[in-house]
């Protein structure tokens, strides 16, 4: 009883001698690793200071935007300017039809055509209740298509497009 007593510690202490030498090894491997990331860790800490500097100053940018825009949307129309709560009402109503109040003619003349051929077509085939929800979408980006409509012809003094907005070509200077 007194040998196998006498093994017993012997096996335990022998596995807590394994158990502390694997603890120590795995401290210095985190050790290790902690020294290496270190550098890492200091990067990504930097990058996302910068990140966040980046984006207040992104934030603050959008703010001078939206009070610009908020500006521009409360002065009342001079003479000669369309309004863009007509503009935004008309677009929202009719669709593409409350386009040709102020946008480009090149682009609403189209998108009207289409939108009266389009609806007639749809009002044959499918009930109200189908059309409802694309009507639901669709009315409110248009009147949002108006608005902004409205305001590019105030800024400009000009019919603008609004989509495919290529940079006009310059015809070459004659000598």
């Amino acid at each position: 009883m007194e040998r196998l007593a006498a093994l017993e510690a012997e096996v335990k202490a022998d596995a807590d001698a394994q158990r502390a030498r694997k603890e120590a090894a795995l401290a210095r491997v985190r050790e290790q690793r902690a020294q290496q990331q270190a550098p890492r860790r200091a990067a990504r800490e930097a990058a996302r200071r910068d990140d966040r500097g980046d984006e207040l100053g992104d934030a603050l940018a959008l703010a001078r935007r939206a009070h610009g825009v908020k500006q521009e949307l409360a002065r009342p129309p001079r003479a000669g300017e369309k309004s863009w709560i007509k503009s935004g009402l008309a677009s929202t109503l009719l669709g593409p039809l409350g386009w040709l109040y102020a946008g480009s003619l090149r682009e609403a003349i189209p998108a009207s055509a289409a939108w009266v051929v389009l609806a007639m077509i749809a009002s044959k085939i499918l009930p109200l209740f189908l059309l409802m929800p694309v009507m639901l979408v669709a009315f409110p980006l248009s009147g949002i298509a108006g608005v902004v409509y409205a305001l590019q012809y105030n800024r400009t003094g000009s019919r603008q497009r609004l989509f495919d907005k290529e940079k006009p070509k310059q015809l070459p200077r004659g000598e």
